[in-house]
C-alpha cells in the first residue's frame, strides 16, 4: 500500500519448506499432543481427547505474557514441503480478520483503529497492486460478510463490538458508498470484544458471535429452578445470566437484524465463524477459560447446531464441572454437545476459513485453517501459529496439524502473532499476525 499506514517492501523474503525432519508427519497423541511450541513445525499432528484431560489444578495457573519483538532479518514461517510463503503486505495497525470478497479484493480489519482496508492483487501477484480505506471512525470492527451470497453482494456487512452495520456495495469498491446502515444496534460490549458474523449458503440466516463478559462466570447470582426454566425456554439451553446475558453465545438473526435469538449457547468466546462450503455446517474457533493450569482448559474448533449448548461457565469439554461453580446446574451435565476437535490448552483459536481453492493439493480441498494467536496463561507457549484441521467430507476425525509455524523467537518472545485466515482468488492462503503488522502469502509450487 502506497501511504502513510502500509509501507509494501520492493524486495520480499520467500521461504522454501526445509527438507524432512524426525518430526514431520508424527502424530502426537495423550500428554505429548498437549506440549509446547518447541515440539511445533509444519506436519507435527496432535489428536487430543476428553479423556486425556488432566484435573483442574495439576499445574499452576501462568502469568506468561509474550514480549513482542521486531521480526529477526532472517525470520520468516515456516511451511510444509513444496509450500512457499512470501510477505504479502506489512505496516498495519493492527491486522485482525481478512476476509475476500467475490471479486478476489481483500477486506483486513484494523480494530483497534476502527478501520476496513482493502487490497487488491491480481492472481498469482505476491503483492497488492492497489489498495483503499473502505471504512473508518468504526468501533473495534472485526467480522466483515458479504451479502446476498455469491458472485454480485448488494452490501458489505461488518460486526463492530457493539453493533452490526451494513455499507452499500458493488464489486470493486475500494471505498464504502456513503455511511454505513444500522442493522443489529445493540450488541453486548465489554469483556471478550471480537464479534464475528456469517451468512447461512441460502441467505437467509445472519449469525454473530459475541463472548462472554469475563471468564468463568464469576459472580453469577443463583437462581430458582423455575426461573432457570423459565431463561432456558426463553433465552436457550444453558443461556448465561446477568453480565452474560445474550453472550458466550451465536446468535441469529435475519439479515435485517431482525428475529434475534440465541442459536447456540455455552460457547465461552466463539472467535471465528465460518461455513463449511460442501455441507453448509456452521463452525466456530472457540477460546476456552483460563486459570486451571496449563493444559486445561483445551481451545477447540467444531461444528455448531441449532440449540446446542457447549457447557460454558459451568462445564467445560463435556461434563466436566468447572470448579467454580461446584454442584451448579446439574439439570445441565446431559446437554454439553463435546466439541469436535480439541487444541493445546490457552492457544487463542481466532479466525478460520475452509481451503475451496485448486492451488494446494486436493487433500486440503474442505479443509479448514485457523489461526492461534498464542497463549498467556501457560509456563510454556502455546499457539503462534497456522494449523490445518483434516475432514473427511466435512467430518472431523479430531486431528489437527502444524501448518504455518516460526512466529516465537524463544521463551520469553514472538515476532508473529496469528490472526486473520483467508483463502485468496488465486489459492493461495492469507495469515494476518497483529504483532508487527503483516500479511504473508502461502502457495504450493509442488515438491
Amino acid at each position: 500500500m502506497r501511504g502513510e499506514m502500509l509501507a509494501i517492501p520492493v524486495a520480499f523474503a520467500v521461504l522454501v519448506a526445509a527438507s524432512d525432519g524426525a518430526e514431520r508427519g508424527q502424530l502426537l497423541t495423550g500428554a505429548a499432543a498437549f506440549g509446547d511450541w518447541r515440539a511445533d513445525a509444519p506436519m507435527v499432528r496432535r489428536k487430543i481427547t476428553p479423556a486425556d484431560l488432566p484435573p483442574p489444578f495439576a499445574t499452576r495457573s501462568a502469568d506468561n505474557d509474550a514480549r513482542v519483538v521486531r521480526r529477526p532479518a532472517s525470520a520468516s514461517p515456516q511451511v510444509p514441503p513444496g509450500f512457499r510463503v512470501a510477505l504479502f503486505a506489512s505496516g498495519f495497525k493492527e491486522p485482525r480478520s481478512l476476509v475476500t470478497a467475490p471479486n478476489g479484493d481483500i477486506f483486513v480489519a484494523e480494530t483497534e483503529v476502527g478501520r476496513i482496508r482493502v487490497l487488491r492483487a491480481a492472481d498469482g501477484d505476491d503483492q497488492p497492486r492497489q489498495t483503499g480505506v473502505f471504512a473508518s471512525g468504526l468501533d473495534a470492527p472485526f467480522g466483515v460478510a458479504f451479502y446476498p451470497p455469491g458472485g454480485d453482494p448488494q452490501w458489505v456487512y461488518v460486526a463492530e463490538t457493539g453493533s452490526v452495520v451494513r455499507f452499500a456495495y458493488r464489486n470493486g469498491d475500494l471505498a464504502a458508498r456513503g455511511r454505513p446502515e444500522p442493522v443489529v444496534r445493540t450488541l453486548p460490549k465489554g469483556g471478550h470484544t471480537t464479534r464475528d458474523l456469517v451468512f447461512s449458503p441460502d441467505g437467509r440466516k445472519m449469525f454473530v458471535s459475541v463472548g462472554s463478559a469475563g471468564n468463568a462466570g464469576e459472580g453469577m447470582k443463583p437462581k430458582s429452578p423455575d426461573a432457570v426454566a423459565r431463561w432456558d425456554a426463553a433465552h436457550g439451553t444453558g443461556a448465561a445470566w446477568d453480565d452474560d446475558t445474550d453472550r458466550a453465545a451465536v446468535l441469529v438473526f435475519d439479515p435485517g437484524g431482525r428475529n434475534g435469538r440465541i442459536f447456540a449457547g455455552g460457547l465461552r468466546n466463539c472467535v471465528g465463524l465460518a461455513i463449511h462450503p460442501r455441507t453448509g455446517d456452521l463452525w466456530c474457533s472457540v477460546n476456552e477459560r483460563d486459570g486451571l493450569g496449563d493444559d486445561l482448559v483445551p481451545d477447540y474448533v467444531t461444528r455448531v447446531r441449532d440449540r446446542s449448548f457447549f457447557g460454558w461457565p459451568w462445564y467445560y469439554i463435556g461434563a466436566h464441572p468447572d470448579p467454580g461453580h461446584p454442584g451448579a446446574r446439574p439439570d445441565l451435565k446431559d446437554k454439553i454437545t463435546v466439541p469436535d476437535i480439541l487444541l493445546q490448552a490457552h492457544s487463542a483459536s481466532l479466525h478460520l476459513a475452509f481451503y475451496a481453492g485448486t492451488q494446494f493439493p486436493a487433500d486440503y480441498r474442505g479443509d479448514a485453517f485457523v489461526a492461534e494467536h498464542g497463549s498467556w496463561n501457560r509456563a510454556k507457549r502455546t499457539g503462534y501459529k497456522v494449523i490445518r484441521i483434516h475432514l473427511n467430507d466435512g467430518v472431523p476425525s479430531g486431528e489437527y496439524e502444524d501448518f504455518l509455524t516460526g512466529f516465537v523467537v524463544d521463551d520469553s518472545s514472538v515476532w508473529g502473532r496469528p490472526v486473520g485466515v483467508t483463502v485468496a482468488h488465486d489459492g493461495a492462503l492469507l495469515v494476518s499476525e497483529d504483532a508487527n503488522g503483516t500479511i504473508w502469502r502461502v502457495t504450493y509450487g509442488g515438491p
